[in-house]
């Protein structure tokens, strides 16, 4: 039986969620945990993975199973019970035996968070600025990436992806309390690709470049002109989309 398990973390104290040599990883801790409660052993495949730090309010991920019984409160109760206290799991979905948590998904959303002034609670999950933005001028550059489908010049070099296109869906800054959170929507990104848009994007709002000069950065399709990539910490993967017809009932 293969399902879809639906889960959040907070990044802080790992190392991303791919398994690393050299530290913990919210992978390993998640297929622990899931082997404790199934006894037997399992993979489990995620939707993407995250970098050392960065948090997921929704990841997905497929596993298989002898067991036929997962899709229960009580089930998400008890695996809860046995993870971490930043691990949660959200539900657990039957799904075809071929759907596959990263290649079916047809749209991933994150979220950046930044605020302004000093905040001992925002700490490790969002990004001080020391600077005042103009958030207007960041959103009319921030909406010329639906305009591109080649973001060479926002990817983490000597990646191994096949191309670097994507379908940019939406992207906009918004104030939320005492927050400013960029919502960026596509079918798919690449490694780095939400930390360098924001951190050009802070370039235009500290009018260091124009919008013009951010459409010129991506018709460049160059990652030195770029701006830098922004701390990790701020970055959330929200929400990942997929198909109905994978589901073998509603969720």
């Amino acid at each position: 039986m293969r399902y879809f398990i639906y889960f959040a973390y907070n990044g802080t104290n790992y190392n991303g969620w791919q398994i690393q040599p050299n530290g913990i990883a919210v992978q390993e801790v998640f297929t622990n945990a899931l082997q404790t409660f199934l006894r037997e052993s399992v993979d489990v495949i995620a939707a993407g993975r995250t970098d050392s730090g960065v948090h997921a309010k929704q990841m997905v991920a497929h596993f298989d199973t002898t067991r036929d019984d997962l899709q229960s409160d009580e089930v998400v109760r008890r695996l809860n019970s046995i993870l971490p206290r930043d691990i949660a799991v959200d539900k657990i979905i039957k799904v075809q035996p071929n759907a596959h948590a990263r290649f079916d998904a047809i749209s991933r959303t994150y979220e950046y968070h930044v605020y302004q002034g000093k905040n001992v609670f925002k700490e490790n999950l969002a990004v001080r600025l020391f600077n005042p933005l103009d958030f207007d001028l960041m959103n009319i550059a921030a909406s010329k990436l639906l305009d591109y489908t080649d973001f060479t010049s926002f990817s983490k070099l000597h990646t191994d992806v096949k191309t670097n296109n994507c379908i940019v869906k939406y992207a906009k800054w918004e104030q939320q309390n005492d927050e400013w959170v960029f919502t960026i929507e596509a079918d798919r990104f690449l490694r780095n690709m939400v930390r360098s848009i924001v951190g050009t994007l802070f370039d235009v709002g500290a009018q260091k470049i124009s919008v013009d000069d951010f459409c010129k950065i991506i018709e460049a399709k160059d990652r030195c002109k770029a701006g830098v990539s922004v701390p990790a910490h701020g970055l959330y993967l929200v929400k990942v989309e997929y198909p109905a017809e994978i589901f073998l009932m509603a969720h």
